[in-house]
């Protein structure tokens, strides 16, 4: 108890730089009188690097905001791989369920393939956990942290009983920014930004031009669930579709007064017509994008309102490899609106944000609604299972479709699973189950892509986003 005390003495002292007029150096006089105290008299011995990186320095900034933190040396370290495109992993993509974790396809070289596991492979337990046991958040953790360090999988393959086990160790995978580009219909392009990283202006030029370039006649842009990154590719991304010299956001704040970003002059934007996805996971640069677009009538915006962070957030280096990301400014779109949310109970509650935060979408659209028997066949994983035993015994081509006979098979199986709808229920349905059970096979047989573009033909969200950029 007298050692939290002490600590809790020691943060207090420091956050008061911020909140007293006194001159800096008295204050960091009483911080440093307070933090003697505590290394004298502590009954314990203090581990000072815990007490400064864990306690005083997020205690000072947690007034702030809650988007100004400290980093140490592992988080700054993530952070930076983070804005290279790399993540720790095995090389596989998996299909989450309550208790099950199916494999839907590995990476070709990257761990999980060159053990030997392959799409269809059901994992049982990792490191000793039985999946069967977790719920959807405790799978989660178990699995981001079984990525960072060697580990052991138990795993069952179709049509073996028998239990396989496996040992992988976690390499660092490129993971592109730019994840998804398909054709949705002649002429129409979709292309799908998961977040903001150095390259991401690039791969979205190069992925363009794989499309058709300058001859597409519309494009759908996916920032649902993109939470933003590195602004200057936002930056770059927004001149690749506005005219030379526009205006893309203005930057404020006490350092930073009234500076404008505009495009560059020599700029050669594409005059397709464009539509942007968003929902309330949309944030930061993905905002500034759609923002500037918006407010040069350059693109339609379609999905729900966006989370709201215009905050301007820079990245200090301090020493031993640790990190201050602070916000300094804020961000505006082209007509002056704030992104910012507002924020209770900080500093910078007060200075900025407002009810009308975010961005809105001018077509309005949400997912799909979630009926009885969609949650119960995903929720349960039976169109994956059997899905995986039909690619098994059936070879699967390029321009497959699900016919009647599949459906009918697929409908007895599930009663054997004891799942058996109303004849009314299962007819109303009928569309929606022969396109998840059509993307469950696509994904197993040709990969998650595949699978996604059959996804996106009946996404409600993207179905508006065509009408928008083929309409006269």
């Amino acid at each position: 108890m007298i050692r939290l005390r002490c600590l809790a003495l020691a943060i207090a002292c420091l956050a008061t730089l911020y909140a007293q007029p006194a001159p800096i150096d008295a204050e960091l006089k009483r911080f440093a009188e307070a933090f003697a105290k505590i290394e004298e008299f502590n009954a314990d011995p203090v581990d000072s690097r815990r007490a400064f990186f864990a306690g005083a320095i997020p205690g000072a900034l947690r007034g702030l905001d809650p988007h100004s933190i400290f980093l140490d040396p592992d988080q700054f370290e993530q952070l930076k791989q983070m804005e290279k495109s790399e993540r720790k992993g095995f090389g596989s993509v998996v299909s989450v369920l309550p208790g099950r974790v199916i494999i839907l396809q590995t990476v070709q070289g990257a761990p999980a393939a060159k053990a030997g596991l392959s799409g269809g492979d059901e994992i049982f337990a990792i490191n000793n956990i039985p999946l069967s046991r977790l719920d959807m958040e405790q799978l989660v953790q178990v699995m981001s942290q079984a990525r960072q360090h060697p580990a052991r999988l138990d795993v069952r393959r179709p049509g073996n009983m028998r239990m396989l086990q496996f040992t992988l160790i976690p390499e660092l995978m490129d993971a592109p920014s730019v994840d998804r580009a398909f054709m949705l219909s002649p002429g129409i392009a979709y292309i799908r930004v998961a977040n903001f990283d150095q390259k991401s202006a690039d791969l979205m030029k190069m992925e363009l031009e794989k499309l058709g370039g300058a001859a597409l006649k519309g494009l759908v842009i996916d920032f649902r669930n993109n939470p933003g990154g590195v602004v200057e590719s936002a930056l770059k991304m927004a001149s690749m579709f506005l005219q030379p010299g526009q205006k893309i956001l203005s930057i404020k704040g006490r350092a930073t007064q009234g500076e404008e970003v505009n495009v560059p002059k020599e700029a050669t934007p594409y005059t397709f017509p464009v539509a942007i996805l968003i929902n309330e996971k949309t944030a930061s640069a993905a905002e500034i994008v759609s923002g500037a677009l918006q407010d040069h009538h350059r693109a339609t915006i379609v999905g729900e309102q966006s989370y709201g962070k215009g905050l301007v957030q820079s990245v200090y280096n301090l020493s031993s490899n640790t990190a201050l990301a602070l916000t300094t400014a804020f961000y505006y779109t082209p007509s002056g609106r704030s992104i910012q949310r507002p924020l209770e109970g900080v500093q910078l509650g007060s200075a900025i944000g407002s009810a009308n935060y975010g961005i809105h979408p001018e077509e309005l659209v949400g997912p799909a609604p979630v009926t009885r028997l969609r949650a119960v066949l995903d929720a349960s994983g039976v169109l994956t299972t059997f899905a995986t035993d039909y690619i098994q015994k059936n070879k699967i081509a390029a321009d497959f479709e699900v016919q009647g006979g599949l459906l009918d098979d697929l409908k007895v199986w599930l009663s054997g699973q004891s799942i058996q709808p109303p004849v009314a229920e299962w007819l109303q349905e009928k569309a929606w189950i022969q396109s998840r059970l059509k993307q469950e096979i696509v994904t197993l047989a040709f990969g998650v892509e595949k699978g996604d573009e059959v996804e996106a033909q009946r996404d409600p969200v993207v179905l508006r986003a065509m009408a928008a950029v083929t309409k006269p």
